[in-house]
C-alpha cells in the first residue's frame, strides 16, 4: 500500500487526500497553517515547522500551490529521491476521460470556461476543474465525458505523465518569480503542459504573444496558431467580421465583446473544443453567449463622459498592459486609436518589474496603490502620484478625470497587501465608484 505525504490542508490536498484514501492509501498531511479542516476529514496531520522525519517511508509527496518549488519540504523530498507531484498529476493517474488543459499567464480561466461551456452546448459533460471550480481528484469517478482543466505554473512544475489530448497556451509572460526562483523555471513549468504531446495531439497557442509562439517551438504536438487580430496561416483567427476556425464561421458582431483578447480567447476554446468532440451547432451558441467574468474589463460605471472599468483580474503587467491598451478613444470601439487612461495600479509585485505599465504613452496619471505605488509613482514622474489606498486613488481619479477619459483599474499586481483577493478589491473599486458618481448626481 503507497503512502503519501500531501503537503497542504487547503483545497486541493484534501481533494488528494480523500483520492488517495478512496484507493486504500496512507495519507498524512502536513499543513503550515490551521489543521482543524483536515482532521475534520479524519486524516492524521502534521503541522508547526518542517520536520524531514515526516518523509520515513514516504512513496509519493503529493504537493500544494502554496509550497513553493524550493521550499524546505519539497527540497528534501526530492533530496530523498522521493517523487513530488501536484494534485493534478496524482489526479490524472487516475483519471480514465479525454483531458483538455489550457495554461497561460493571462486568460486561462476564461479559455477553460468557454470550451467547457462550448462541449455542453455540444451535450457533452465537460466541466471546467483544476485551477478554477473544484479540483480534478475530485472527478475522477464522475463519469464525465471529458474535462477541461485550467492549469498553473504552480501545479504543471510538478507533473510528470500529465497527457492532454488538446492544450492551448494563451500567452506568457514573466509572473510569479517569487514561486519559481526565476524566469526560465516559470516558462520551464509552462511547457510542461505539451512534454507527453504526440504529432496526434493539438496544442493551441497565441501566434501574436511572443512569449507563447517561443515556448511552443520545442513542441512535438500538432500546432494550431490563433489570433485576435488576424487569421493565420493554419489556424483560426480574425477574417473581416467573422471569425474562422478551420471550416467554422463565427460572426464577430455575434460575440459579447470584440476586443482582440476576448476573440483569440474564443478562437483558442473553439479549437480546442472542437477537437475534443464538440459540434459546430454548439461551439457556436456558447461562443456566442459567453461573456468574460467579473473583474476582467467590466465596465463599472459611465458618468460625465468618463468611463470607470474594472479590470482587478490583471494582476500581472502582461494583463495590465493589454488591458491600457485595449481602452480606445471615447472608452468603447469601434474607433481604433487609443484612449486616453487615469490608471490605479499597485499592490503586491510579486517579484516584477511593474513599471512598463506606468510608461505606456496613452497613460496620462498613475496613482499607485499598496507596496508597489511608490515605485510605479516614481516611474510615471510628473504623470505620477503614490495615492496608497484604493479608496484615496479613486477619489484623486475623479478630480482629474476629464470627458474622454478611461479610469482604469489595472493594478497589475496581487491584491495581497490590502486585500484577500482580486474580487474582492474589484468588488471595492466598484463600490467607490457607484459612490462617486451617485454623489455627482443632481439630487
Amino acid at each position: 500500500m503507497s503512502r503519501l505525504l500531501v503537503l497542504g490542508a487547503g483545497v486541493s490536498g484534501l481533494a488528494a487526500a480523500r483520492l488517495a484514501r478512496s484507493r486504500g492509501m496512507s495519507v498524512t498531511i502536513y499543513t503550515e497553517g490551521e489543521p482543524e479542516r483536515a482532521l475534520e476529514h479524519g486524516f492524521p496531520v502534521a503541522g508547526g515547522g518542517w520536520d524531514p522525519v515526516l518523509l520515513n517511508g514516504i512513496d509519493v509527496v503529493v504537493t500544494s500551490p502554496g509550497f513553493p518549488e524550493r521550499s524546505l519540504p519539497i527540497v528534501e523530498a526530492m533530496e530523498w529521491g522521493i517523487p513530488v507531484w501536484s494534485e493534478i498529476e496524482f489526479a490524472w493517474r487516475h483519471l480514465d476521460v479525454p483531458v483538455a488543459a489550457v495554461t497561460g499567464t493571462n486568460g486561462k480561466t476564461t479559455v477553460t470556461e468557454a470550451t467547457s461551456a462550448m462541449l455542453e452546448a455540444s451535450g457533452l459533460d465537460a466541466p471546467a476543474t483544476g485551477n478554477i471550480g473544484s479540483p480534478l481528484s475530485d472527478h475522477v469517478d464522475s463519469g464525465h465525458d471529458a474535462v477541461v482543466i485550467e492549469v498553473s505554473s504552480f501545479q504543471l512544475r510538478f507533473c510528470e505523465t500529465f497527457h492532454p489530448v488538446a492544450a492551448a497556451i494563451t500567452n506568457v509572460a514573466v509572473d510569479h518569480l517569487d514561486w519559481h526562483g526565476s524566469e526560465q523555471s516559470y516558462r520551464s513549468a509552462k511547457a510542461r503542459i505539451y512534454m507527453n504531446q504526440s504529432p496526434e495531439d493539438l496544442l493551441v497557442y497565441d501566434v501574436d504573444d511572443e512569449g507563447a509562439t517561443g515556448l511552443v517551438r520545442m513542441a512535438d504536438s500538432q500546432l494550431f496558431p490563433v489570433s485576435g487580430r488576424h487569421l493565420p496561416p493554419g489556424g483560426g483567427g480574425v477574417d473581416g467580421d467573422r471569425l474562422l476556425i478551420g471550416e467554422l464561421a463565427i460572426s464577430i458582431g455575434d460575440l459579447t465583446s470584440d476586443d482582440p483578447t476576448h476573440l483569440v480567447d474564443i478562437a483558442a476554446a473553439s479549437a480546442l473544443a472542437l477537437r475534443m468532440g464538440a459540434s459546430a451547432e454548439g461551439v457556436t451558441r456558447a461562443a456566442k453567449d459567453y461573456a468574460p467574468g467579473k473583474h476582467r474589463r467590466t465596465v463599472v460605471g459611465r458618468f460625465g463622459g468618463v468611463t470607470w472599468i474594472n479590470d482587478s483580474k490583471a494582476t500581472n503587467p502582461h494583463a495590465a498592459l493589454a488591458s491600457i491598451r485595449a481602452v480606445k478613444a471615447g472608452g468603447r470601439p469601434p474607433d481604433p486609436r487609443p484612449g486616453p487612461v487615469i490608471l490605479i495600479a499597485g499592490g503586491l509585485a510579486k517579484g516584477m518589474d511593474v513599471t512598463p505599465i506606468a510608461r505606456e504613452p496613452n497613460v496620462r496619471h498613475v496613482l499607485g496603490i499598496g507596496e508597489a505605488g511608490p515605485e510605479l509613482a516614481l516611474a510615471a514622474g510628473a504623470r505620477g502620484a503614490d495615492a496608497g489606498t484604493l479608496e484615496r486613488a479613486v477619489e484623486m481619479a475623479a478630480d482629474r478625470a476629464d470627458p474622454g477619459d478611461t479610469v482604469l483599474l489595472a493594478p497589475g499586481c496581487a491584491s495581497f497587501d490590502q486585500f484577500d483577493s482580486y474580487a474582492e478589491r474589484g468588488d471595492r473599486f466598484s463600490e467607490l465608484v457607484k459612490e462617486i458618481t451617485e454623489e455627482a448626481r443632481p439630487g
